[in-house]
């Protein structure tokens, strides 16, 4: 290989692995626009949490077991050795004969790095101003270390899953499910915040506390999924890089008019975050088959991703949870239609494919139920998950950080 075109390559990576790690900063201001202020410093002090524990751990074990080198005769569900502890670059690992020259292993390192922490992200929303800091702490220490390089193994490193012909090109399974299943558990055993619903049972909203900094948020990510979506190339294809970009953005345009539109007809107003999870239910919704889609495909994909976000978020108020962001309808839902999808258009659409895609959802789901379910039952039975009546009511900053956000805050509450 040319030097100049692996060069070409891994700085692609490189610049795709930043646009992943931006999306933090894009989480980060969607969860706190969406809730309230005094919790503020709790939500970011979890993003920070999470993405420098996430990358601690995938450093330690998470990177080896989520590529494992499985072998003829491996089952394809896990494998890992205690001699895997820590990273060093193989031999060749810097040269073209490592990932057919897409990148580096140092490169490929920290891309895998980046989307480790996202799965622990989705839960943080989703648990946001009513659960413990120490709790969630050691909730992301075990997923992100655990379960998720588990579950990605199966399919990415070449486990049960790749061998059965399931494809995820980005993560609307292996990534966004992996987090939306673990939220859906932890919001049922928490309950709802004080207040979502009244003595009749109907649901209040609870208004965020800054709703341009949501919208932010949201074009921060839409900004990253170019790197999500088109790092996962693994390589600076000019033709098929520039396919998965066209088909993300397209997907995201479409879910945010999906939304807008049957949110207006449905409730008779303009509603912004309903637009805003559009767009985000789209981009989720594309990711399992960015890298298959025609245009025209990635608009019907994301608009349908967006009708989903109006249906899922009112059928979590239905069934009494309490999801302050719409993480549930968003990662899990989409994260489902998505990969679902593969199986009705693009490349590989077949009522066999698509058979193989459920099988897949399935099993990804259950695992990640009883994993989840296991490691959040055991912290309530022994350390408890949510915080105090008085605590919540006051907010979880001034409580578990000793600080606000604002500095005038407080003194204009008194």
């Amino acid at each position: 290989m040319d030097a100049g075109l692996f060069t070409a390559n891994n700085v692609w990576m490189m610049v795709a692995t930043a646009l992943v790690f931006f999306m933090h900063t894009g989480f980060a201001f969607l969860e706190i626009g969406l809730t309230r202020q005094k919790n503020t410093i709790n939500i970011l002090f979890k993003n920070i949490f999470i993405i420098t524990g996430g990358l601690l751990l995938y450093y330690a074990w998470g990177f080896y077991l989520m590529y494992p080198g499985f072998e003829e005769g491996d089952m394809g569900i896990i494998k890992f050795s205690m001699d895997s502890f820590g990273i060093g670059a193989p031999e060749g690992g810097m040269t073209p004969e490592y990932a057919d020259g897409g990148y580096t292993w140092w490169t490929d390192f920290l891309f895998q790095g980046m989307f480790a922490a996202t799965a622990a992200t989705i839960v943080s929303g989703a648990v946001a101003e009513r659960m413990k800091i120490g709790a969630f702490m050691i909730f992301t220490v075990i997923y992100v270390g655990l379960v998720y390089p588990i579950v990605g193994a199966w399919k990415w490193g070449g486990g049960f899953l790749d061998s059965w012909g399931f494809y995820d090109f980005a993560g609307s399974t292996l990534v966004h499910s992996v987090g939306g299943w673990a939220a859906i558990v932890a919001i049922f055993i928490l309950g709802s915040r004080i207040g979502k619903f009244g003595k009749d049972g109907k649901p209040k909203a609870i208004p965020g506390h800054s709703i341009p900094m949501a919208t932010a948020g949201v074009l921060i990510l839409w900004l990253g999924w170019f790197g999500f979506n088109g790092g996962s190339v693994l390589s600076a294809d000019p033709e098929l890089t520039s396919l998965v970009l066209v088909t993300t953005s397209l997907a995201a345009a479409a879910g945010g008019f999906g939304a807008m539109i049957t949110s207006t007809i449905l409730y008779k107003n303009l509603d912004l975050t309903m637009f805003l999870n559009g767009i985000l239910g789209g981009l989720v919704g594309i990711t399992a088959g960015a890298d298959l889609m025609s245009p025209n495909e990635a608009v019907v994909i994301g608009f349908i991703a967006g009708i989903i976000i109006v249906g899922g978020v009112a059928l979590v108020d239905r069934i009494k949870l309490d999801d302050p962001v719409g993480a549930i309808a968003v990662h899990l839902i989409c994260g489902i239609w998505g990969t679902l999808a593969v199986g009705i258009f693009g490349n590989l659409a077949s009522g066999a494919q698509f058979m193989t895609q459920l099988y897949g959802v399935l099993i990804v789901g259950g695992f990640c139920i009883i994993t989840s379910g296991l490691i959040l039952g055991v912290l309530n039975a022994t350390i408890g998950l949510r915080v105090s009546k008085e605590e919540e009511l006051e907010g979880l900053d001034i409580h578990e950080h000793g600080m606000d956000a604002y500095a005038d805050f407080r003194m204009n509450q008194h």
